[in-house]
């Protein structure tokens, strides 16, 4: 089995005895193993020696790897959206990080996670995604998002304005500090901090959630992920910012943006022993409270 491996440098040394496990476990199995020329960067001289070749070319690692895993947080998993675009690589986040809904495994579960992912004991999740056009392709072919698609004022500047249609028909006109589309997987994210609801990944489902609406009787609303949104934007200052998930772009005329469902998924790996239920549970800390003990 051929398991390529990403990460982004980290500030935190402790994390080094957990990514030199990984290397072990992944030999000990007898996997190929790929490391991205990013984290082989930041890990030279940090690990004790393991075999592995590094992943320089995009394409290979599309086309040849079976089991592509991430170290970090859910923005480490979300960076890599870019790397496999639609090729339908499998996906395991082991979480570095904070809340880690996408990246679902604990760093002190590597080894079981490891065996798991190399006996195929686990089932695919699969994730739709959106895809973003504009008047100017501003994301160039990276116009596609797992988490959601944004809109927003820049930090000094007054709000905007954001007419938005659906299908065709006029829909609403957002006055506030921006705007959220989100799929089901961004739905505990960004969207949520807004008060958008939580949507279950199966459910088919998009949700727009406007941010700091200027009127009350504006709230989120669910809508079919069958359905086109389109939105152009006004707004008294000089500019104002446009996103991908993490990706940013800073945007200085009028310009309309079309939001659909991308034509392909993302597949996550999720593991015999987890469900979407236990990680709303353990993520949003849901039953802990001293009546139900």
């Amino acid at each position: 089995m051929k398991i390529a491996v990403y990460g982004r440098p980290f500030n935190d040394s402790a994390v080094i005895p957990y990514i030199q496990e990984l290397f072990d476990v992944l030999a000990q199995h007898g996997a190929g193993i790929y490391v991205h020329q990013q984290l082989h960067h930041f890990l030279d001289g940090k690990i004790n020696t393991v075999k592995y070749d590094i992943l320089k070319d995009h394409g290979f690692l599309r086309e040849s790897i079976d089991v592509l895993i991430t170290l970090g947080g859910d923005g480490t998993l979300l960076d890599i959206v870019t790397l496999i675009r639609d090729s339908g690589t499998p996906v395991i986040g082991i979480n570095f990080g904070r809340l880690g809904f996408l990246a679902s495994v604990n760093k002190s579960d590597i080894a079981a996670a490891i065996y798991a992912v190399v006996n195929k004991e686990f089932t695919l999740d699969s994730r739709e995604l959106l895809q973003i056009e504009s008047d100017e392709n501003i994301f160039g072919e990276d116009n596609f998002a797992l988490n959601d698609f944004t809109i927003h004022k820049r930090d000094d500047s007054a709000m905007i304005t954001m007419h938005a249609s659906l299908d065709g028909e006029f829909l609403n006109s957002y006055w506030g500090d921006g705007i959220i589309v989100s799929t089901s997987t961004g739905s505990t994210a960004y969207s949520l901090s807004c008060g958008g609801p939580i949507i279950f990944p199966q459910s088919n489902n998009i949700v727009i959630t406007p941010i700091s609406p200027h009127n009350l009787n504006v709230r989120p609303i669910v809508l079919p992920d069958s359905s086109t949104l389109t939105f152009e934007v006004e707004c008294r200052s000089a500019n104002y910012l446009v996103s991908c998930d993490s990706r940013t772009a800073v945007i200085e005329k009028m310009m309309k943006f079309h939001v659909r469902k991308a034509g392909f998924q993302l597949n996550l790996i999720r593991l015999n022993n987890e469900s979407y239920l236990s990680t709303l549970r353990n993520k949003l800390l849901w039953g802990l409270d001293a009546r139900n003990y």
